[in-house]
C-alpha cells in the first residue's frame, strides 16, 4: 500500500487503481470484490483495524467485506439506507439489472454480513465526516476530512477509462448507476466542498481538486439537474 495523504493509504490491486480500497488510520474503507479477499488480507497483515466502512453496497466494494470482518474481527458499517442489502446479500435494489451486473453478481458479490452501524450524514469515521451522496447507489456515502480537504468519494465520479485503463475524469457508467441525475447532484454537492485531494473508487487519486470541481460543473451544464 502507499500513502496518498497523511494517514490515508491506498491498497494495491490487480491492476493498481482499477478497484480502490483505502486504509484511514485503523479504518478500512471498501473491500473490492470477493476474489480480492486474499490479497487484501495479506496487505492488512500486522495492521490493527477497528472498523470496516463502505462507501456503498456494490459487488466491487463489498465483495471481500465479510471475509475481512470475520478474519480480523472488526464491525462493518455502511449507509443506513443500504443495511438491508448488506445483511441480505440482495443487490436487486442496489444496482441496475443487466447482463454485466448479473455476471458481476455471480463472481464478485460477497456474502451477506451483519452491519454493526448504519451511517448517516454527519457521522464521523476515522477522522472523516460522512457525506450523503446518493445516485450511483441509493445510499451512497462519501468521506470528507475538512482539515486538509481530503475527499474519499467512492463512485460519485471516476478517474479511469474502464476500457483502456487510461486516467481521465468521468461519471460512473450508467449501466451501474441507479439514478444519474441524482448522482450529478451529489457530484455538485462534493464540488462545493472545494477538495484538495480527491480519492476515487476507481482511478488514480487527483491532487488537483480544482479539476474535479470544474468537471462537476461541466457535467451539470451539459445536462442540467436541480440542486
Amino acid at each position: 500500500m502507499f500513502e496518498i495523504a497523511p494517514d490515508v493509504y491506498l491498497l494495491r490491486g490487480t491492476p493498481d487503481y482499477l478497484v480502490n480500497v483505502y486504509l484511514v488510520g485503523d479504518v478500512l474503507i471498501d473491500a473490492s470484490t470477493r476474489p480480492a479477499r486474499s490479497g487484501l488480507l495479506r496487505q492488512l497483515r500486522g495492521h490493527k483495524l477497528s472498523i470496516h466502512a463502505l462507501t456503498h453496497v456494490h459487488p466491487d466494494h463489498q465483495g471481500a467485506s465479510s471475509a475481512i470482518c470475520d478474519a480480523l474481527d472488526v464491525p462493518l458499517w455502511c449507509s443506513e439506507t443500504e443495511v438491508e442489502a448488506m445483511e441480505s446479500g440482495d443487490m436487486s435494489n442496489q444496482i441496475p439489472r443487466n447482463a454485466i451486473t448479473s455476471i458481476q453478481n455471480i463472481f464478485w458479490t460477497g456474502p451477506a454480513h451483519p452491519v454493526a452501524k448504519g451511517l448517516r450524514e454527519g457521522d464521523e469515521v476515522g477522522g472523516f465526516t460522512v457525506i450523503s451522496t446518493p445516485g450511483h447507489s441509493p445510499g451512497h456515502l462519501s468521506y470528507w476530512r475538512e482539515k486538509d480537504r481530503v475527499l474519499i468519494m467512492g463512485d460519485v465520479a471516476r478517474n479511469i477509462d474502464f476500457l483502456t485503463l487510461r486516467e481521465g475524469l468521468d461519471e460512473p457508467p450508467a449501466i451501474f448507476t441507479k439514478d444519474n441525475d441524482e448522482n450529478r447532484r451529489s457530484m455538485l454537492k462534493l464540488a462545493a466542498l472545494n477538495p484538495r485531494v480527491v480519492c476515487f473508487g476507481h482511478g488514480k487519486p487527483l491532487y488537483d481538486g480544482a479539476r474535479f470541481v470544474e468537471f462537476a460543473h461541466r457535467m451539470a451544464q451539459a445536462s442540467p439537474v436541480g440542486v
